[in-house]
């Protein structure tokens, strides 16, 4: 395992987010050596040794010096390693100059990332994602593929020599693959659409969760739904969406979306692949930014996320950017550094919500915060229910939040409801069948 260390003090923003004249703080060497590991193990790789390799200056043709490809080399032959992966772009050429050299297999960051996401695909709109995106990036390395056979035109010019057809043929089933990849993800993506217009009119909000892999957003969704995703101390150990819909207090019904966790440098064939998945966040009436608190890195995680969510046209910068943060794994902090976070909450602009899923402390504040995130339209309403009402009764506890409730001397009671602003007419329409009326009264807190 290398990581190339190249001497530089700061990313520009421009690389991946739009934020003019800002700069993101690099991860730490030590910060991208552990991820670089983790990555590996999540595919079960027996990581024999990982180091930082100083690059004062990349070389087109090998990446490193000529010197250090020569030591690396003898390490590599004396510990008998059979992969060696660069947490790092290498070109094709730099991929098979480096395999030369060092008679063994060479993946880069990218080839490792759609490595795990293989492993990782459960369903099959993720399988065709990851193919695709796999495809794409096999046929950009066609030419380390062939190179030992001859490249010589033929005859009449167009004819080409052995190494040439091969690769050419090569390419063609690629591309044919390609295209039938698509088509099929058309299908899929049509599919999706239908799904999403069904909701619409149910109409239920879709509350999605993002955030960087590994930040704990499997297991907050399991905490909140009950349900039982595959959550692991690993990294991008989801990769296909999951939703289940949820009831919060007020009666409101949401749809709540798992969506794969981001990474710093996330390929971009991965993004494009993965857009039709990514789409359910660009859809979302809110979005949960779940951050590792207790993270070294966990600025630049986010910074890395914000960067993915501008990417898919998601203003985050906007003061009501429809995003909540979520600074998760607080039950790792020690106390002194839990106040020292909990402090900085409070001042933040736009204040986070702290929780741990793990442990469920902050969760009812986080349902509470959607609540009022999603229900800023509400309506409160009051009624007066005869004894015979029982059926609109009922069906107040089950569509929406009673907020108090008085017995009357002729035996009915006397609510006060709030209401979602997509149920007030369907509440309006239930009380005149039961000839009860719905009189608004100014909201608790306004």
């Amino acid at each position: 395992m290398l990581v190339p260390d190249l001497k530089r003090s700061a990313r520009p923003l421009s690389d991946a987010t739009s934020g003019a004249g800002r700069t993101a703080p690099l991860h730490s060497p030590h910060d991208r050596l552990e991820e670089a590991r983790g990555l590996s193990e999540a595919i079960d790789l027996d990581v024999r040794d990982a180091m930082l390799v100083p690059v004062s200056s990349p070389r087109p043709s090998t990446l490193f010096g000529s010197g250090k490809v020569e030591s690396l080399g003898a390490h590599i032959e004396a510990d008998e390693i059979g992969l060696v992966i660069i947490d790092h772009p290498v070109s094709p050429i730099q991929q098979r100059n480096l395999e030369r050299a060092w008679k063994t297999k060479v993946l880069d960051r990218t080839g490792l990332i759609l490595e795990i996401f293989g492993r990782r695909a459960r369903t099959r709109e993720g399988r065709l994602q990851v193919e695709l995106a796999h495809l794409s990036y096999q046929k950009s390395r066609l030419v380390r593929t062939w190179t030992h056979l001859e490249r010589q035109r033929g005859g009449y010019g167009f004819l080409g020599g052995p190494g040439e057809a091969q690769i050419e043929l090569d390419r063609r089933m690629i591309d044919e693959r390609i295209m039938a990849i698509r088509k099929e993800l058309e299908v899929v993506v049509r599919t999706r659409d239908l799904h999403r217009q069904g909701r619409r009119r149910v109409p239920y909000p879709v509350v999605a969760i993002v955030g960087y892999t590994n930040a704990g957003k499997s297991t907050l969704f399991n905490r909140i739904t009950g349900a039982s995703v595959f959550a692991k101390h690993q990294l991008f150990a989801t990769l296909d969406p999951t939703m289940r819909e949820v009831r919060l207090q007020s009666g409101r019904r949401i749809i709540l979306s798992d969506t794969v966790g981001f990474i710093s440098d996330l390929p971009t064939m991965l993004v494009a692949a993965f857009r039709a998945t990514l789409e359910e966040v660009i859809e979302a009436d809110l979005i949960l930014h779940v951050r590792d608190i207790s993270h070294d890195e966990t600025e630049s995680q986010a910074q890395d996320v914000e960067a993915v969510l501008r990417d898919l046209g998601i203003d985050t910068l906007a003061v009501d950017a429809p995003i909540i943060e979520v600074w998760n794994k607080t039950d790792l902090l020690e106390e002194p550094k839990r106040e020292e976070i909990q402090s900085q909450a409070r001042w933040t602009e736009r204040p986070p919500v702290l929780v741990s899923a793990v442990t469920g402390d902050g969760i009812d504040a986080l349902l509470s915060a959607i609540d009022g995130r999603l229900g800023s339209g509400d309506a409160e309403l009051q009624l007066d229910i005869p004894p015979e009402g029982g059926r609109l009764l009922n069906w107040l506890y089950e569509e929406a939040e009673v907020l108090a409730r008085e017995a009357q001397d002729s035996g009915g009671v006397r609510v006060r409801v709030r209401v979602a602003a997509e149920k007030k007419e369907r509440l309006l329409a239930n009380a005149r069948r039961s000839g009860v009326e719905a009189v608004a009264v100014p909201r608790v807190g306004s």
